[in-house]
């Protein structure tokens, strides 16, 4: 039974390995907060690893991002609700401290976004960032775009469409200047 374990475990962690750059971006992207980026993360992993025996082994990042969505969604419902209060004394949770050999968040978007990008993707509505991130940024399909964030697929194509088309127009302007669009002054 142990090595069985231990056989789960070490899966587990090089399953988790291989994909927490994208898990700890997309927790980024959707905080906005490093800190706050980062307890998600770690929270995440946690859930994942108590429950992977009930993992059915199709697509870890897939799930990883379940459980992260679901997490962030009901962080951010109860911050609406009000603050939550809470003993230094009970916390006896470990504390994740990340190498200081160079700054994470840096390494994941040299190159992936410009700060424009960034900026618009950040303005948008919760929702809409959410199955922007999910689909554009994770390339994950709309059915598991749907059961991530618990909402019908119709609800889902609605709001990349939405998202895409208020990026569309917050980034006007930017695509111009980039030589994306064509003025009529370049031809």
């Amino acid at each position: 039974m142990l090595f069985r374990r231990r056989g789960k475990r070490d899966e587990f962690e090089r399953e988790a390995r291989a994909i927490f750059p994208s898990v700890f971006s997309t927790a980024l992207r959707m905080a906005r907060d490093r800190e706050e980026a980062e307890d998600l993360t770690q929270e995440a992993l946690v859930r994942a690893y108590e429950a992977y025996d009930r993992f059915d082994g199709r697509n870890f990042k897939a799930w990883m991002l379940r459980i992260l969505t679901n997490l962030y969604i009901n962080r951010y419902r109860r911050k609406e609700r009000g603050p939550e209060f809470a003993s230094l004394e009970a916390d006896t949770t470990a504390e994740y401290i990340p190498a200081q050999d160079g700054d994470p968040s840096s390494e994941l978007f040299d190159g992936l976004m410009s700060e424009q990008v960034e900026e618009a993707l950040a303005s948008l509505p919760e929702e809409y960032r959410i199955a922007i991130l999910l689909c554009d940024v994770e390339g994950m399909s709309y059915e598991e775009i749907a059961n991530a964030t618990e909402v019908p697929i119709g609800t889902v194509r609605s709001r990349i469409a939405r998202g895409r088309a208020a990026l569309r127009e917050k980034l006007a302007d930017f695509a111009k200047q980039e030589g994306y669009i064509k003025t009529s002054q370049d031809e």
